[in-house]
């Protein structure tokens, strides 16, 4: 019998990816959900056809693997939890989930993080009701995706900078984390714990600093910076100096990683994934300007928001535990990023 996997915030940049990799490597069946205030609906990026529609839910592909809900995820816990059932109606028969993929949460870039910090803050309700539900519906494996943004600020300022290491969250010492953001996260991998300590949930934590990938929206700054200079922008605007860093991680990486993990870690134990390396802004622009092949004049944005000056990690306890690190170098994914603003630019895409 077919596996059942559940992908909150499964259209996102993350969600969808995973959703991807799932449906491409396994015969196994996936639950989405995602209300697209961020994410895009299936069929703008899934390969397989919408085949039918059931009391609001889409069905894709000719095996009618693939069941999207266009909704808030706690609506579909909420029907799940009053009927066992349910998902019988869309031609889904199963007591439990197998993997759970929690990318859902109010994100929204940088601009949404210092702007809006209370409509962030909502996570805090999100994450709360899906760890009650994990702990009484009990399935196989649990993923609890934190952030970067939940280790504290005071080691990534510009004169303090340091690799950041797991061993540097400590909750019984905690340190300031990046805004609402950072303390949503930080009380989602609490909530972790306790589900994997004291309900016997299998749950793994991942802290992933900044992917990337060909899909990602061009809200982003990677993609955004790539389709400028593929118009060869010049002046060349940057937010702030420039000279802020991160550690940049392609998709692909992150997802391997994520697979791995779920294999090796149940305890809530939360992991560092990245290139371990710091990045700056003015280094990836000079990359994408290499493959244009000119060199503009940089131009400071000093009033937009920029977060922490310089935020990249230490993989040694993923290499020690897991023996894992990242395949793509940076210049590769980057150049995948270029290939792909050509496309973009060649169709007339503008960035938002």
């Amino acid at each position: 019998m077919n596996k059942t996997h559940f992908i909150s915030g499964g259209c996102g940049f993350v969600g969808k990816n995973m959703t991807n990799r799932l449906f491409n490597s396994t015969n196994d069946n996936i639950v989405i959900v995602d209300d697209l205030s961020i994410g895009t609906d299936p069929e703008t990026w899934f390969s397989e056809p919408l085949v039918d529609e059931i009391n609001g839910a889409k069905i894709y592909g000719k095996d009618r693997r693939v069941l999207f809900f266009n909704c808030d995820v706690r609506d579909v816990i909420r029907n799940f939890q009053k009927d066992q059932n349910y998902f019988k109606q869309f031609g889904f028969d199963f007591t439990r989930f197998n993997d759970v993929f929690h990318f859902a949460a109010i994100v929204g870039g940088r601009l949404k993080i210092d702007g809006d910090p209370m409509m962030v803050a909502q996570d805090l309700s999100i994450d709360a009701e899906f760890f009650q539900w994990v702990c009484t519906n009990k399935p196989d494996r649990v993923l609890y995706p934190s952030s970067s943004a939940a280790y504290p600020v005071s080691k990534q300022t510009e004169s303090d900078a340091i690799a950041l290491s797991e061993s540097d969250i400590d909750f019984n010492n905690m340190g300031q984390p990046d805004m609402t953001y950072g303390w949503c996260k930080l009380t989602g991998e609490y909530l972790a714990h306790i589900a994997a300590k004291h309900y016997d949930v299998k749950v793994t934590c991942i802290r992933p600093f900044s992917g990337y990938g060909e899909d990602q929206d061009l809200s982003y700054p990677v993609p955004a910076i790539a389709l400028r200079a593929a118009y060869k922008e010049d002046p060349f605007e940057v937010w702030g100096t420039g000279f802020q860093g991160r550690d940049f991680v392609h998709i692909d990486d992150v997802i391997d990683c994520i697979l791995l993990a779920m294999d090796k870690i149940h305890d809530g134990t939360a992991i560092n994934i990245g290139m371990g390396k710091l990045t700056s802004f003015r280094e990836i622009i000079d990359l994408f300007a290499k493959f244009a092949g000119y060199k503009p004049e940089i131009k400071q944005l000093l009033d937009k928001p920029v977060g922490v000056h310089s935020r990249y990690c230490n993989m040694d306890f993923v290499k020690e535990k897991l023996g894992w690190e990242a395949k793509i170098s940076t210049e590769e994914g980057m150049r995948r990023m270029y290939e792909k603003a050509l496309e973009r630019a060649k169709a007339g895409v503008k960035n938002a």
